[in-house]
C-alpha cells in the first residue's frame, strides 16, 4: 500500500534538495548522500518551504491518530487526540491548502458521517484545482524522473481526498456514488496509488454486481500487473456474492482461499473487528500480511453485518463465524474465551 506518510515525506525533501544542487558541482555527490543523515537528525538544516513543513506535521499526527490512536488506554487516547489535532492546526496555520491536514481535521470536527462526506463533496473542486495547478507547474525541462515525481507528490492529496470520498460513500449506503468516485481516481490515477479497487469491489458487491465485479477484476492487470485479484477485498466480494445467491460450495471455497492466503486469518474472521478507519489514509501495511486482512474485514463490516442475525453479526458475518468455527476448532475456542475475557474486563 502506497501511501506512506513518512516515505512521502523523504520525497518531498529529497526532491527540493536534489534542485538546489549544481549537478557540475564536484560536491554535489557527497551532499546528496549526506542528505539521508541530515533529513532524520537535522531536518531544519534542509531546504523547505511551508508547505514542507505543514506536511511532516501531518506526517506526526498521522502517527499518533492512525497507528497509536487505535490500541491506546482509554487514558491515553483522549491526548493522542488532543496533541494529533494540534499538530493538524498548527499545519494549516503554515499552510492553509494543507489538504491532507483539512481534510483529516473535518473527521472529529464535522459532526456524522453524512456531514463530513459534504463537507468533502464542497470541497473538492477546490483541492482539485490547486493541486492540477502544482503538478502543471512542474518545469518540464528538467529530469524526467525528476518531474514525475513532482507531479505525483503534487497530486498525491487530490487522490487522498478522492479516495476518503469513496469510502465515506461507501459507509453511508450510497454505494453508486461510491463507484463514481472510485472511477474519477482511477481516471486521474490509473495506477490506483490508494488501492481504491478495494473500495470499488465492496460497492458492486454491495450492488450485487457481478458483472462489474468481473469487469474490475478484469482491469487489475493494468491498474496493479505486480498484483493479481486475489486481495482479501476482491475474495470477501466474490465470497459475499456467493453466498447471497446461494452458491454455498463456491463461497465455502473462497473463503477456505482467504483462510490459505493470510496468516492468522481464522482469528481475524472469528473476531470480526471494526476499527477506525485511516484519517490520512488506508493504512499503511504490508500485501497478503495479516493486518492486510484485518482492515479488509473492517473495511467488509459493510458486508459482514448486512442482513438482521440472532447473533448480532449480521448473515453473512454469522455464516463467516461458523464456518471457519469449524475448519478451526481450537482456534474458535481460544478466541471465544479470549473475547468472554475481554467482555468481562470491559464492564
Amino acid at each position: 500500500m502506497a501511501h506512506d506518510p513518512r516515505r512521502e515525506d523523504y520525497q518531498r525533501l529529497a526532491l527540493r534538495f536534489v534542485r538546489t544542487i549544481d549537478p557540475q558541482d564536484p560536491a554535489a555527490a557527497r551532499e546528496f548522500t549526506d542528505f539521508g543523515r541530515r533529513f532524520a537528525q537535522e531536518r531544519d538544516s534542509l531546504p523547505q518551504t511551508d508547505a514542507d513543513r505543514a506536511f511532516h506535521l501531518v506526517c506526526r499526527a498521522t502517527e499518533l491518530i492512525d497507528y497509536k490512536l487505535p490500541f491506546a488506554e482509554p487514558d491515553q487516547a483522549a491526548e493522542l487526540i488532543r496533541h494529533g489535532q494540534s499538530l493538524l492546526d498548527e499545519a494549516l496555520s503554515l499552510d492553509e491548502k494543507c489538504f491532507d491536514a483539512l481534510r483529516m481535521k473535518s473527521g472529529p470536527e464535522v459532526a456524522g458521517l453524512d456531514a463530513r462526506h459534504g463537507f468533502l463533496v464542497k470541497l473538492e473542486p477546490e483541492v482539485r484545482a490547486d493541486c492540477e495547478q502544482a503538478r502543471d507547474a512542474q518545469d518540464p525541462s528538467e529530469d524526467e524522473e525528476r518531474v514525475a515525481l513532482g507531479r505525483t507528490l503534487a497530486m498525491r492529496p487530490y487522490w487522498r481526498w478522492l479516495a476518503s470520498l469513496a469510502e465515506g460513500a461507501l459507509i453511508c449506503g450510497r454505494n453508486r456514488e461510491a463507484i463514481s468516485w472510485c472511477e474519477r481516481l482511477l481516471q486521474s490515477d490509473p495506477a490506483d496509488t490508494c488501492d481504491v479497487r478495494f473500495t470499488y469491489a465492496y460497492a458492486l458487491a454491495k450492488l450485487e454486481d457481478e458483472a462489474g465485479l468481473d469487469a474490475l477484476e478484469a482491469r487489475y492487470a493494468k491498474i496493479s500487473p505486480t498484483r493479481g485479484a486475489d486481495d482479501a477485498w476482491m475474495l470477501m466480494a466474490r465470497m459475499a456474492l456467493a453466498h447471497k445467491a446461494c452458491r454455498m460450495e463456491e463461497a465455502q471455497g473462497l473463503l477456505a482461499r482467504i483462510c490459505r492466503t493470510y496468516p492468522e486469518a481464522a482469528v481475524t474472521l472469528l473476531r470480526q473487528t471494526e476499527l477506525p478507519d485511516g484519517e490520512f489514509a488506508r493504512l499503511y501495511v504490508a500485501p497478503y500480511s495479516a493486518d492486510e486482512l484485518i482492515i479488509a474485514a473492517s473495511e467488509g463490516i459493510v458486508l459482514l453485518q448486512e442482513g438482521a442475525d440472532r447473533t448480532g453479526r449480521g448473515v453473512l458475518g454469522a455464516w463467516v463465524a461458523a464456518q471457519v468455527a469449524g475448519m478451526y476448532p481450537a482456534v474458535a475456542l481460544q478466541v471465544a474465551a479470549e473475547m468472554r475475557q475481554e467482555g468481562v474486563q470491559g464492564k
